[in-house]
Parts: structure tokens; C-alpha cells; sequence
């Protein structure tokens, strides 16, 4: 029967074998196990002493601030009030707001308990309220412990620092401080602390309570920081207020006086103007009032002294109609001297217009007038906002400017307007008051003094009676007046946000399956040694013939000593296998090397022969490792003749030539170490023993040395029927097939097989077969055709066993 030459097959690619991975990876699941346990109970401790952080949230609605004049005469765009939202924003997360809110709160001093477990934060929970003075020095950020001693008294000592607390900085509180009783209600006070500590809680008795004081500016500037703004749904005006805490009535408390506090800000922003404006008319009616009682008297002299008590009809035409016209030109000086007020603001370049006073709060009903105005002072509280939170380089600022410096130009146009309209009205009235002055001229002379007292008292008395109903408009808006903004919800329950249980269950769960997992994989990956079958398979271009499994006999004559093991099962296997390969000889010639010395070469050759033996044929293995000779050793022969012997022409064939306690089996010793073995095994003699070997036995094993580590191996695989070449499980490198297989390749050497020997574990094909000619069964644990037939003397591996065997 003709050979099959392997090296004509084409390598075919082949889907990833995902029950292979499997098998091959699940059988480490203890450890697996083990870690996700390990990762679960790890977590389960973090969790235990970790302090829960809750987020806590509040909703404030950021109202229109655009007056319907800045609406209607905008023609340019720049009086909308694009920026409002985020100056509201700015001025939310800014320190200033975040201090008016502090006012409310008595965030000051923190209150602790420590557990066995963890520290938990008390706040108003504490069974102490410590009141500070801030006016006077304090030791901030320390953490001393308090220890209520009775209802009247109590004792400050430094915080004992615990068994994790590597730098314990306790010692620099203030010494005077420590270990001196102190009654509840009387001021604490020494050279670095000064405060008041109230018992608020009598049944706490005998606790212990960890207090901290924190310096009002560093507490701002924490809260400011720690606050999240962001919008509660998009295209709206509402703000979501956020605040991270490990205690949620903190969070809550400080949630709601800051959305409190910001609507007092903007509702005190909105009476700024109205004060100033009661403030402008409480000193007209300051001046006016001194004026008209001024006027009053003079006209009640005048009257007694010329004994008047009525005047014609024409007089008092003629008054009325100076006093009207009078009347008129006091309210055109009125609105001229306004006029001349803000254009006097205006060229000063200021960019505050909080003072200024709006026209339709004077009684000056120009719509256009008081659109720019009132735009003006939005856009100057704006500023005063931004620059409450930012500097004035901010580009917030400067686009605020620009808008500002728009209006300014547009207000000075309207101004200059205004100013040359009403000086050419009070013109035209003076010249009628004059023409009507002439016609007293003709009066007497008593009645035309009289009409001048009197005009002039009409006058400062319409003026005063009027600024009286203006101060009382004023007023009621200012009583009226509330927030754009509204408090949509006030912070009430807070969410858990740290830890997330769930999330980190799952990824300790993961992390613990995984880890290990990717621990084995990389092991498996970055060792260059054969792993298993599909290993050497990938790896050695020439056929598999047969797998032997890791013998745990203390002998190595496994297949005489122990007939029923699996190893010796194993030979069988090879041995049937064999039988198919070079069947055109009845007498073969067999020899077995391998890559490194350790592999088994030795253990394969005399099993082989021993299995062989078994068989019926007769059989003769040879230690042709000249090196390093080992055949003898098994088989307790030490001394004499051996292959060395005969090739140095000092013994007959004949003579080296032993025999063993089992019929059918021979063997050749190897001798004395020669100083040139590779000549020897190149010799005629060599071959001229081969060939009467041949002849005298129907099996022919040679034991060669490794062909990774001499040449003359090489040159002897020539000469045999069948190469065997053994590598070894976890054991045999892959780099050191690349010889024989380039070889193999190279057609330099020819009927070469694969055993992969020693095989524990992992190594074994996951469906019980091998590769190779004869397709012989080997051995499974799981293999449920066996039964417990070949359990002789088998030991079970311990798991971590295998698990230094193969990954």
C-alpha cells in the first residue's frame, strides 16, 4: 500500500471552535467562582463603610425681564434679552449669592458620630449647637472631639487619630483649648477660639460628639463649586438646581434658602429704582414745602393788609390764564431740568444707570423716552450681576457694554431732541405770560400785586399737591412689587447617586469572572510551550499519530508493569496505528526522537517496543543516544557492551544484543560515552547493524538523540521506515518545531509522526478522539466507553495541578 504524503493536503481554514474555547477555559470555573465571590464580598465591604452621597434638587422659573417699550422700539436687536439666562446662572453659582444663602443656614460648624463602621455626618441631628464669632480668630478645619459630661458641662479634647489616619494633623488646635470643662451657654473663649456650645439635646448624656469648624469664605466658595446648574427641560426659562450630599436635609436646606435668596437679590434690585425715586420726591417736598407755606403767609398778609376779599371778573380771567400758562412753564423747567439731568449722566460715560429715574415716574409721558431708559437700567442690573460673579474683562461683560453704549447713543439723540423742543415750548409761553402781564399794567395797582402772590401760590401748591400723589404711586408699586422669578419645586427628597449598588454588584460580579478569565487567556496566549492538541497540530506540519496520557507511575515500564492503566492504553493505540503506516513492510524499522532533552523519547521508544512486544513480534529497541544514554537505566543494566562497543569494533552484534524478562523484547544498551558520537552513528557500521536487526527482528525501535540539539539524527531518519517524533505537553516549546517542519517541508526527511506525549488536563481533545492515521481512541476522563476498566491506580489531579499544567 502506497503512503499518503500529507504535504499535498492544502491547510483549510477552519471556524473558531466556540465549544473548544469553552471546554478549554470553563474548566477553571472554581477559580472563577472563587474570585467573583472574593469581588462580591470586596464590594459588600465598600459599600459597608462608605458614606452614601444623595443628590438633592430644586427648580427655580427665570421670569421675562423685557419691558414691552424695549420690545416695541427695538429695532435693532439689541435690546433683547438673550444673556439673561446666563447671568442668572452666573449669579446662582456665584459666591456672593451663595454667602446671603449661608446667612440662613448654620453651616459654620459641622456635627460628627464615628461608628465601629464609618463617620456619619449629624447636622440637625446633633445633640450640641455650637454659635461661633467669626470677628474673632478661629482653628478651622480640625475635627475635635466633644464629650458632654453632664447637663451643665462638657470637655473639648483632640480627636484620637485611628488606625488608617497616616497624617493626623490634630496637634495644631489650639492647646488651651484641650481637656478644661466648659459649662453649656458660657462663652469659650482663649487666645485662637471664641464660641458659645448649647445642649440641645439633654437625653445625650455621656455621648461623644466630632465637631469642625469651616471659615465662612472657604464655605462659599465649597458651596458655590458644589452647586449644578442646568436647564429642567430644553427651550425653557426653568433651572434645575442640584446639590451632591451626604446628608439630604443639608442638601435640602441649602437647595431652598439659596432659590429664596435669589429671589430677594432680584426683588431688591426691582426697589432700588423705586427708592431712589422716593428719595428724589422727598426732597422736592422738602423744598417745595418750605416754599409754599413761604407763599401762603405773603398772601395772607397782602389780603388783611389791603383789606381784599374779592376781585372782578376780568382779574380773575386774566389770573387764570397766567397761572395756567405758569403752571405749564414750572412742568416744561420740570421736564427740561430731567432732560438736562440725563444728558448730563449720559456724557459722563457711566455705565451705572441704577440712580436714574424714569420719566413716567415724573409725570413725562414720552413711551420712547422711557423704553431706552428703562432698557438702560436692565442692562446696567445685568452688569452689576456679572460683575457680582465675574471681572470686567469677562466677554460677558464687554457684549454687555457694547449693548449699553447702543442705547446711550440712541437715548443722547432723543435727549438733545427733547431738550430743543421744550426750550422752544417754554418760549412761547413766556411770551404770552408777558403780553398777559401787560394787560395788569391798566389793573390797579393793589389787584396786580395780588395776582402775582397769588400765581405764584397756585403754582408751588398744584406742584407740591402733585409730587404728594407721585410719592404715593411710587409707594404702592413699591409694595407691589415681586420677583420675575418664581420657585417652581423647593428641594424636598434626595436621590442616592454614591455608591450605585447595583451598577458596582454587577461590575464586581463582572470584573471577578473576567479578571481571572483574561488572566488564564494571557497565560495561555504568552506561553510559547503546547498547550494541548490543537497546538501541536497547528504547529507541526506532519501528521499526529497518537496522544499519551501523563503517566503517574513511579516506573517507566509502564506498558509491562501496569498492562490495564491508561497509558499503556495509549501505546496500544499507537501501536495500532503504526501498524497501518508502511504496511508494504512486514519488518519496520522504527525511530523516535524529539526536539529537547525531557520530552519522553525514551519513555515513548521502550513502551513502544514494550507494547509491540505484547503484540507477538519481536522486538529490539536501540539507545542510539550516544550523549546522553538512559535506555539502560530502565532496564537496570549498568557496565558491558553496548552500541559504542560495536561501532568501535570492540563487540560483535551478536554480543550487544540483551535480552529481557519479557519474550519478544530486546534491547541494545548504549554503551560507554564516546568522545565522537556523531561519526559513530555515521559510520558503515551503523548500517550494516541496522540491516541485521532488520533480519533478526520484526520490530526495529531506535532511541536517537534529540534532532534540535545534534546533526547526525537527521542522517539516520533517512534510513527508517517510520520517524516518530515526540513533543511534549506543556512542555516542548513552539519555536523548537520549526526545524523538523522545515525539514519535513523541504522533503529532507520523509515518513516523520507526531506523538504528543505526557498530555494531562486541558490537553486532551474535548471530543475523546485523536488526529492521525488509525483515528485510535486515547484517554478521557470522560470517555464513557472505558468505564473503570483502565482506573488502575489512577490518582484524580488536584485542580490546582491542572491548573499549572495547561492554561
Amino acid at each position: 500500500m502506497e503512503d499518503f504524503d500529507y504535504r499535498n493536503l492544502e491547510d483549510e481554514q477552519k471556524p473558531v471552535d466556540i465549544a473548544y474555547l469553552i471546554q478549554k477555559y470553563l474548566r477553571f470555573w472554581p477559580v472563577y467562582l472563587l474570585s467573583a465571590v472574593l469581588a462580591l464580598t470586596g464590594m459588600f465591604i465598600y459599600h459597608r463603610y462608605t458614606v452614601d452621597k444623595f443628590e438633592v434638587k430644586g427648580t427655580v422659573l427665570i421670569g421675562n425681564k423685557n419691558t414691552a417699550e424695549s420690545r416695541i422700539f427695538d429695532r435693532s436687536n439689541i435690546f433683547t434679552g438673550e444673556f439673561t439666562m446666563d447671568n442668572d446662572v452666573l449669579l446662582l453659582s456665584s459666591k456672593v449669592l451663595a454667602g446671603e444663602a449661608l446667612k440662613k443656614l448654620h453651616f459654620d460648624v459641622e456635627y460628627y458620630a464615628k461608628t465601629k463602621i464609618k463617620t456619619i455626618e449629624l447636622y440637625d441631628r446633633s445633640p450640641i449647637r455650637i454659635n461661633v464669632d467669626w470677628n474673632n480668630a478661629q482653628v478651622t478645619d480640625t475635627e475635635l472631639e466633644l464629650e458632654i459630661l453632664s447637663l451643665e458641662t462638657f470637655r473639648i479634647k483632640p480627636l484620637e487619630s485611628g488606625f488608617f489616619d497616616f497624617n493626623p494633623a490634630v496637634a495644631k488646635a489650639d492647646g488651651g483649648l484641650m481637656d478644661t470643662d466648659y459649662r453649656f451657654g458660657e462663652e469659650v473663649l482663649t487666645s485662637r477660639s471664641k464660641f458659645t456650645v448649647f445642649l440641645v439635646n439633654p437625653s445625650q448624656v455621656g455621648e461623644t460628639v466630632i465637631f469642625k469648624l469651616i471659615a465662612p469664605a472657604s464655605l462659599e466658595s465649597r458651596m458655590a463649586s458644589a452647586l449644578n446648574i442646568r436647564l429642567a427641560k430644553s427651550m425653557s426659562t426653568a433651572l434645575e438646581l442640584s446639590l451632591v450630599t451626604t446628608v439630604v436635609e443639608k442638601g435640602r436646606d441649602y437647595i431652598n434658602a439659596l432659590m429664596e435668596s435669589f429671589l430677594e437679590y432680584d426683588l431688591q434690585e426691582k426697589n432700588r429704582n423705586a427708592d431712589n425715586t422716593l428719595k428724589f420726591i422727598g426732597e422736592q417736598l422738602t423744598y417745595l414745602e418750605d416754599s409754599l407755606k413761604k407763599a401762603q403767609m405773603n398772601l395772607q398778609r397782602f389780603k388783611v393788609e389791603n383789606r381784599l376779599v374779592d376781585v372782578s371778573a376780568e382779574f380773575a380771567n386774566i389770573l387764570d390764564k397766567m397761572s395756567r400758562l405758569e403752571e405749564q412753564g414750572k412742568d416744561l423747567d420740570f421736564e427740561l431740568s430731567y432732560y438736562e439731568g440725563i444728558e448730563r449722566y449720559i456724557s459722563g460715560k457711566s455705565l451705572d444707570y441704577t440712580q436714574v429715574i424714569a420719566p413716567s415716574v415724573v409725570g413725562i409721558p414720552d413711551p420712547l423716552l422711557n423704553g431706552l431708559i428703562q432698557t438702560l437700567v436692565n442692562l446696567s442690573q445685568d452688569r452689576r450681576k456679572l460683575l457680582a460673579v465675574v471681572n470686567e474683562n469677562h466677554p460677558e461683560v464687554a457684549k454687555n457694554d457694547v449693548q449699553m453704549q447702543k442705547v446711550q447713543d440712541a437715548l443722547q439723540e432723543n435727549i438733545v431732541n427733547l431738550i430743543s423742543n421744550t426750550r422752544g415750548k417754554k418760549e412761547v409761553i413766556v411770551r404770552e405770560i408777558q403780553q398777559l402781564q401787560g394787560q395788569f399794567s391798566s389793573m390797579p395797582e393793589s389787584e396786580s400785586q395780588f395776582s402775582a402772590i397769588s400765581r405764584e401760590f397756585n403754582l408751588r401748591e398744584n406742584l407740591y399737591t402733585y409730587l404728594l400723589e407721585k410719592r404715593a404711586e411710587v409707594g404702592i408699586a413699591r409694595a407691589s412689587n415681586v420677583s420675575d422669578n418664581t420657585i417652581l419645586d423647593y428641594a424636598k427628597r434626595g436621590s442616592l447617586v454614591f455608591p450605585n449598588r447595583r451598577n458596582n454588584y454587577l461590575i464586581a460580579l463582572l470584573a471577578g469572572f473576567f479578571l481571572p478569565l483574561g488572566f488564564v487567556a494571557a497565560k495561555d496566549l504568552l506561553d510559547p510551550r503546547l498547550k494541548d492538541q490543537r497546538d501541536f497540530k497547528n504547529n507541526f506540519s506532519a501528521p499526529q499519530l497518537a496522544v499519551i496520557g501523563y503517566s503517574q507511575k513511579k516506573t517507566n515500564m509502564v506498558v509491562l508493569e501496569h498492562p490495564r492503566s491508561p497509558v499503556a492504553e495509549s501505546f496500544r493505540s499507537l501501536r495500532s496505528a503504526i501498524s497501518y503506516l508502511a504496511s508494504d513492510k512486514k519488518k519496520k524499522k522504527i525511530l523516535v526522537t524529539s526536539s529537547v532533552s525531557g520530552e519522553g523519547k525514551t519513555f515513548c521508544s521502550l513502551n513502544l517496543a514494550s507494547v509491540l512486544a505484547l503484540a507477538g513480534k519481536k522486538t529490539v529497541v536501540v539507545g542510539a543516544d550516544l550523549r546522553r544514554p538512559r535506555l539502560s537505566e530502565y532496564f537496570d543494566h549498568h557496565g558491558g557492551a553496548g552500541l559504542t562497543s560495536y561501532l568501535i569494533g570492540k563487540a560483535a552484534k551478536e554480543d550487544i544484543i540483551q535480552a529481557t524478562k519479557s519474550e519478544n523484547l530486546f534491547y541494545i544498551p548504549s554503551g560507554p560515552v564516546p568522545p565522537n558520537p556523531a561519526e559513530l552513528l555515521q559510520s558503515p557500521a551503523l548500517l550494516a547493524l541496522i540491516s541485521y536487526l532488520e533480519e533478526q527482528f520484526d520490530a526495529v525501535v531506535f532511541d536517537t538523540a534529540p534532532l534540535g540539539l545534534v546533526s547526525e539524527t537527521v542522517d539516520l531518519m533517512r534510513n527508517f521506515d517510520i520517524n516518530l517524533y515526540v513533543a511534549r505537553h506543556n512542555y516542548t516549546r513552539k519555536e523548537h518545531l520549526v526545524m523538523i517542519n522545515d525539514l519535513y517541508n523541504n522533503n529532507q526527511v520523509s515518513q516523520v509522526y507526531g506523538i504528543f506525549n505526557g498530555i494531562e488536563g486541558a490537553g486532551y481533545y474535548s471530543k475523546g478522539y485523536t488526529y492521525g492515521y488509525g483515528n485510535a481512541y486515547i484517554y478521557s476522563d470522560r470517555n464513557k466507553y472505558l468505564g473503570e476498566y483502565y482506573q488502575e491506580g489512577k490518582k484524580k489531579k488536584g485542580f490546582w495541578s491542572r491548573f499549572r499544567g495547561q492554561t
